[in-house]
């Protein structure tokens, strides 16, 4: 690993400038003696309880009370009862919003610490990348912290605004006007 891992002041900010930032990222997760690692290229924020397309649009649930928590909390839940979404909690404390990492790229793994192999494998959406990276349910409720085995590090890769494209969220068309949000972040494709 190089460069700074993220820590609770990064999260604890406006979801979308959070989402934003996260792009170019590197995201790392240790599981049972291999490291993967790939730089995040597609986020989604979800900011508040007048969110329709946020959980937390109906109040605090058992589910949900971890987007409540503390910023650079993890919060892993399944979809389709067969992908597992990964998002990171964002703003202050009792304010729900998170952000769901929807992409990553370049994924490399590692079984001792310094030697990472690239994988040449899809990890172009939020299903993809959990399950190439072994991110779990278990993870949920966590802090995003190397004792945890899962966090984020600046790695100084620069990015220009002028790389990002911004769209709608994707899968959240029962959202009303929310539906239109443009807060779905995303590098643009090296051509």
């Amino acid at each position: 690993m190089k460069g700074k891992i993220l820590d609770e002041s990064f999260f604890a900010r406006d979801t979308r400038e959070v989402a934003k930032d996260l792009l170019g990222k590197t995201l790392y997760h240790h599981k049972d003696g291999k490291i993967y690692k790939a730089v995040i290229t597609e986020t989604e924020a979800y900011h508040g309880e007048e969110d329709s397309a946020c959980h937390c649009s109906k109040g605090k649930t058992p589910r949900t009370e971890i987007m409540y928590d503390r910023p650079g909390k993890i919060y892993v839940y399944l979809i389709y009862g067969m992908y597992e979404m990964l998002n990171f909690v964002t703003m202050n404390e009792g304010f729900p919003a998170a952000v769901l990492i929807r992409g990553v790229k370049d994924l490399q793994v590692s079984e001792d610490g310094k030697n990472f192999v690239p994988v040449k494998i899809p990890t172009d959406g939020p299903g993809k990348l959990t399950k190439r990276m072994e991110i779990g349910r278990g993870l949920n409720k966590k802090e995003l912290s190397l004792e945890n085995g899962l966090y984020v590090t600046d790695e100084g890769l620069p990015i220009p605004e002028k790389q990002i494209s911004t769209g709608k969220r994707i899968g959240v068309d029962y959202a009303g006007e929310w539906k239109h949000k443009p807060w779905r972040y995303s590098l643009k494709k090296e051509k």
